[in-house]
């Protein structure tokens, strides 16, 4: 068990493997079969990427899911291991999450994703997650079924705790226990028809401080202190050609900046530049933004 103020950012959940498929387009219409060029699986979902991300920047990660005794959980404890990031493993008894990603060209993703995996008695125990949590400065936690029931041990040992809601449509019952408990809220606007009236409500209902719904190449909303903002989107560095992990990298960003106590409005602005970065790395890859490229592509946009 770690010593005191030995984590940042404790990551709750989200550990598995996908499948990346590339196709043609997006919405795949009907066929009997399609060439594809490749199908490729590694290890790297929302938690893992945020572990990489937060990681990356400079910050002291560790990670905690229930994964399986099998094929996938070897490639996540590999990745782990590879990226040195401390990992604490959960029996996983229905076997490692895994997901298919089908790729447009045009970097879309449609995410097709095993339930079969989880079951309803999984759980993270709370006597390991207090004990994380009591020498954490932050918990981040993932959308998955097992930290729904981690977070009054995390609200119990005091520590901050942030989520993402991912494409949440602002009435599914499961997400709220998420939405309302948690001090920072990440959502996507992509199933929002009023993003601005889902992120009050969210303020109104819970604990959060602050709400952020990203929006892609529009950019991403900010409110905080009753006032919404709008964060331009970023420039990416390089050629767009994949959207897996935007979300992950933009959280991981603006986490970077709150530790570091910046003001809400430039850690919204550090998600933005690694958001954008993200769109650049094919999803076949794990690669994530640097602190050091993290603040030269910060300080580049500045001065433009």
């Amino acid at each position: 068990m770690p010593t005191e103020t030995e984590i940042d950012v404790l990551v709750l959940g989200g550990a598995g493997v996908d499948s990346i498929v590339y196709v043609p387009e997006l919405p795949l219409p009907y066929a009997d079969s399609y060439m594809v060029p490749a199908i490729d699986m590694r290890a790297g979902q929302t938690g893992d990427f945020v572990a990489m991300g937060v990681q990356a920047l400079g910050l002291r990660t560790h990670h905690i899911d229930v994964i399986g005794d099998d094929h996938e959980g070897d490639l996540v404890r590999a990745l782990h291991r590879e990226r040195g990031i401390p990992f604490t493993e959960v029996l996983q008894r229905g076997g490692t999450k895994r997901a298919v990603n089908l790729v447009g060209p045009d970097g879309r993703r449609l995410s097709l994703y095993d339930n079969s995996r989880s079951q309803d008695a999984d759980r993270l125990p709370p006597a390991t997650v207090g004990a994380l949590a009591s020498v954490s400065r932050h918990a981040h936690v993932s959308l998955t079924h097992p930290c729904a029931f981690a977070l009054p041990t995390l609200r119990a040992a005091g520590v901050s705790v942030s989520t993402d809601l991912h494409n949440w449509d602002g009435s599914e019952p499961y997400h709220e226990a998420f939405a309302y408990e948690a001090d920072l809220v990440f959502l996507s606007a992509t199933a929002l028809t009023d993003p601005e009236k889902t992120m009050r409500q969210i303020a109104a209902r819970g604990r959060a401080q602050a709400v952020v719904a990203t929006a892609g190449a529009e950019g991403a909303h900010l409110l905080v202190g009753g006032e919404l903002f709008h964060v331009p989107a970023v420039t990416p560095p390089a050629p767009v050609v994949d959207s897996n992990g935007a979300g992950d990298a933009f959280a991981s960003g603006y986490l970077f900046g709150r530790l570091a106590g910046e003001s809400p409005l430039r850690c919204a602005r550090y998600g933005a530049i690694a958001g954008a970065y993200a769109c650049t790395v094919p999803a076949t890859g794990t690669d994530v933004i640097t602190r050091d490229q993290l603040l030269a592509l910060s300080a580049e946009s500045q001065r433009t």
